[in-house]
């Protein structure tokens, strides 16, 4: 699993550039309204608006388009209608892909996706032909290089956490979906600070395929990610340490 933990370095980097340029707004904004939308404006009664809103303010997104993101979402201001939706792709070689959006206009977001296979290869999959390879859960990194494990593992499994991993020093508690916030506010009050939180589509089984495949799909992966629309992408590919230095260093 290391693989994936410096997949999610690199993504934090390359948001962390995005967000200087303000490019990621849009698409926190829109994960503000719709989680607003179903489950109200309080965050302390909303776990799916306070992950949203912490996503947010980690990025740096003024807190004006915050609050305005959560007045679009419980009426208070006019907005668009917003769809969650989770697509299933196979990128190169029948790597799994399922990408989660969240959008104004289905047919546009689709048709997007299509031009990133049809650039980079894979194609658009059948409902059920990949997800059946995943599971949802909810993914919890800590911060910090010290953290004790065995202390983190009590604490996470006490509020109903699956597992608690250690990829290459980085602590990682994966919950139910279910659990997820009540692992995380569990966390949270025990004083662990918390780097990066999200529900996420976890690969039951990993792909393994040659260099050249794995940086094509990560390149898919990462075209895809580029998308206003898209809030989240995952596959079942092997990310070796090969692979992702190949990518990061192209």
């Amino acid at each position: 699993m290391s693989g994936h933990s410096k997949w999610s370095t690199i993504k934090r980097k390359k948001g962390a550039e995005d967000a200087k340029r303000g490019k990621i707004f849009t698409r926190l904004g829109r994960e503000i309204v719709q989680a607003a939308r179903e489950g109200g404006g309080d965050e302390n009664a909303n776990a799916k608006l306070r992950l949203a809103i912490q996503k947010a303010r980690a990025a740096n997104m003024p807190k004006e388009n915050i609050e305005r993101a959560i007045l679009k979402g419980t009426g208070k201001l006019e907005g668009a209608d917003m769809e969650e939706i989770t697509f299933e792709a196979y990128g190169a070689e029948g790597v799994g892909i399922v990408i989660d959006v969240l959008t104004d206009n289905k047919n546009r977001t689709l048709g997007e996706m299509k031009r990133v296979f049809n650039k980079f290869g894979g194609n658009m999959a059948s409902v059920g032909s990949v997800l059946w390879q995943f599971e949802h859960k909810g993914a919890i990194i800590l911060k910090g290089d010290a953290v004790d494990f065995d202390e983190v593992f009590m604490v996470a499994a006490e509020a109903g956490a699956d597992d608690v991993v250690n990829e290459d020093g980085v602590v990682v508690v994966y919950t139910p979906r279910e659990q997820f916030a009540a692992v995380e506010e569990a966390l949270a009050e025990a004083g662990y600070e918390i780097d990066e939180s999200e529900l996420k589509w976890i690969s039951k089984n990993e792909t393994e395929v040659a260099l050249e495949k794995a940086i094509q799909n990560l390149r898919i992966m990462s075209e895809l990610e580029e998308l206003d629309d898209v809030q989240s992408v995952s596959s079942n590919l092997m990310m070796t340490d090969e692979a992702l230095n190949a990518f990061e260093t192209a």
